[in-house]
């Protein structure tokens, strides 16, 4: 199951969550494209962060140079579907400037806990995971109650459930703690850590906001959803596939 879209769409134009999204598919089809077997590790390993090298060199901008570098099709569709749920709401509050500033913080947040996690390790670490997971630490505190539209499938059965942010994102919070304590570091794969400290970044950074906007009383006042009308979403039209 994964999540498609919310249910409350900015009340702007999310100009820098667009700007985004063309950058980082822009970036990657620059260097997927030209079918050079080659050219991809390489790009990877001058670009990404290297935790072993960044430390012992100082190659600090990959920290911001991995963060718009991707490993395949599916790991950039991933992260652009989620960066296109939860962005908006989070640059409709923090306005484009502040958003994009947020974005690149909880991207730093993100290296910084991998690299802590694993300073040895020689595996480059590439991706938009770590900056998106901010904002869903972000989105998480000030919408908990919003509705996000979950494509479930289990063999052959299709639907698309509307479940509580809290809910969805809970989830993925704790499947990422879990990831990061059950799965060796040094197997490389899932950057788990990168997540936990993007989310956490995104979600302290988003503490003096939600406390400007009054707390707890903010929440009393949008019933913890994104101040925009609902979208009219009907119910699911993906049928039910019977077994032949």
């Amino acid at each position: 199951m994964f999540p498609i879209r919310d249910h409350n769409p900015s009340g702007r134009t999310p100009y820098v969550t667009y700007g985004l999204i063309l950058a980082n598919v822009g970036i990657f089809l620059a260097y997927w494209l030209p079918y050079d077997a080659a050219l991809a590790p390489r790009v990877f390993f001058d670009w990404g962060v290297i935790p072993l090298r960044l430390l012992q060199t100082g190659d600090w901008f990959t920290a911001f140079t991995s963060m718009f570098l991707h490993g395949g099709w599916m790991h950039l569709i991933g992260n652009m579907l989620f960066l296109w749920i939860y962005g908006d709401n989070m640059e409709d509050v923090l306005g484009p400037v502040r958003f994009l500033l947020f974005y690149l913080a909880s991207g730093l947040a993100a290296v910084a806990l991998q690299v802590g996690a694993d300073p040895g390790s020689i595996v480059p670490m590439v991706g938009a995971s770590g900056a998106i997971a901010g904002v869903m630490g972000g989105y998480l505190l000030l919408f908990p109650k919003a509705r996000i539209d979950i494509f479930f499938f289990f063999i052959v059965f299709f639907r698309i459930i509307p479940v509580r942010a809290w809910i969805v994102l809970g989830i993925w919070l704790a499947l990422q703690i879990f990831g990061g304590f059950s799965v060796p570091t040094d197997r490389g794969g899932v950057a788990y850590f990168a997540h936990l400290g993007g989310f956490a970044g995104g979600l302290l950074m988003t503490v003096p906001v939600w406390l400007a906007r009054g707390g707890t009383a903010f929440w009393n006042v949008t019933q913890g959803t994104p101040p925009h009308p609902a979208a009219g979403y009907g119910p699911s039209r993906i049928p039910k596939v019977p077994r032949r």
